[in-house]
């Protein structure tokens, strides 16, 4: 019996998450669900799982659920604060803690369980992109087990060899390329000039996925694939010019790897994320998933695009920051969460989310990233910056 501990169980990959393991009451135990201000969520969770731990990030909210969980005669303790979301990530009394908390909030816990050498399940993009060397040190230094649960770079991990696969460390023999593809979000059949009046709302409906607010618009920016560029960097160990983006509408196909012998290995199935959570739970074993058989007779066909840096800006500003080292990645995601939550607030416009983003990197020195500390202060000023630019 493996027990789980979830950073952001209420989000979309933390339901999913718990549907797996809902299934798997044999192997699985739910030690610490968390979440950030959704009560309501995070109560309905407790009275299914029975945690030992509730944690939420905001006080007040922790407050509510406390007493919800007393009335009902729960026996689950309720945390409050970031320290608290690091305790139940770094515990004993967990194996396996699934990052799944969206943003830059997410980087301490998930840095805490690498610390504590668990095995970590990770669909926190911002841990990579923030902090990448440093991340990836403390893996190694600690014997965490690292496993990415984004479809993407799931796919690249079932892809590689069996060696590389054993050892939690990814080697490269023989890799040519590796081939990350993406729906394009939904205006990805749009002229640039139609962006510009583009809505929140519109931007939240993607056509292949089911995701939170956030991570919605990153996708029809296509910032979110930036991001996944910078984590198969860290994840792979490849350089950039090494790690391709291919535009593919169906998201049958989750991601490629190129091998020099002109082998392709693609991954398959149907857009649904209990697949790769998984996969990353039971691996090297496999699980039922709860997700339908791929039926490619129905799909019909498979469409492929190049994707184009002109139309989606924040891509090739995303390879920029990598390419530019140092904590260049920590500024361009501090830039992002910011500009993303104005956009959604309807203080800026879709298009100038890339401009703020742009700017904010001209105008923000980066430092090398070789402490914690200096991550962090170079994502407070980027979140300062931009929060100036938009204000004015």
């Amino acid at each position: 019996m493996q027990a789980v501990t979830l950073l952001g169980s209420t989000g979309s990959i933390g339901v999913s998450t718990l549907n797996v393991l809902a299934q798997h009451p044999e192997k699985y135990s739910v030690y610490a669900l968390t979440a950030n201000r959704s009560v309501d969520s995070l109560f309905e969770q407790c009275q299914q799982f029975n945690p030992a731990i509730a944690v939420m990030l905001d006080q007040a909210s922790a407050e509510k659920l406390a007493i919800k969980l007393k009335n009902a005669g729960s026996e689950t303790d309720v945390l409050a604060g970031e320290q608290a979301l690091v305790d139940v990530a770094e515990s004993e009394k967990t194996d396996y803690v699934m990052a799944a908390i969206v943003g830059a909030a997410g980087l301490l816990p998930t840095l805490a369980a690498a610390r504590a050498g668990k095995h970590i399940l990770l669909a926190n993009k911002e841990a990579l992109v923030m902090s990448g060397g440093l991340f990836m040190k403390e893996v190694e230094k600690n014997g965490a087990t690292l496993l990415p649960v984004d479809s993407e770079h799931n796919a690249i991990w079932q892809c590689l060899p069996v060696g590389d696969q054993q050892q939690h460390h990814f080697h490269g023999k023989g890799v040519r390329r590796i081939i990350l593809t993406a729906s394009g979000g939904p205006f990805r059949d749009y002229d640039l000039v139609d962006l510009e009046d583009v809505t929140p709302e519109q931007a939240v409906a993607h056509p292949n996925w089911s995701m939170g607010q956030k991570i919605s618009v990153d996708s029809a920016t296509m910032m979110n694939k930036g991001l996944e560029v910078i984590e198969a960097h860290w994840l792979f160990g490849l350089p950039s010019d090494k790690i391709e983006v291919l535009l593919h509408r169906q998201s049958i196909i989750h991601s490629m790897v190129d091998y020099v012998d002109g082998s392709v290995l693609a991954q398959m199935g149907n857009p649904d994320m209990r697949t790769p959570i998984a996969n990353a739970l039971a691996w090297p074993n496999r699980i039922d998933s709860g997700v339908a058989p791929l039926d490619l007779a129905a799909v019909g066909r498979l469409d492929f695009a190049a994707a184009d840096h002109g139309h989606f800006p924040c891509l090739a500003l995303a390879y920029q920051a990598l390419e530019a080292g140092g904590t260049s990645t920590a500024i361009l995601n501090a830039a992002n969460e910011v500009a993303v939550e104005a956009f959604l607030n309807k203080q800026i416009k879709f298009t100038q989310i890339a401009q703020i983003i742009e700017q904010v990197l001209a105008k923000i020195t980066a430092s090398n990233g070789d402490s914690l500390e200096q991550v962090l202060a170079d994502d407070m000023q980027a979140r300062e910056l931009a929060n100036t630019m938009i204000n004015t």
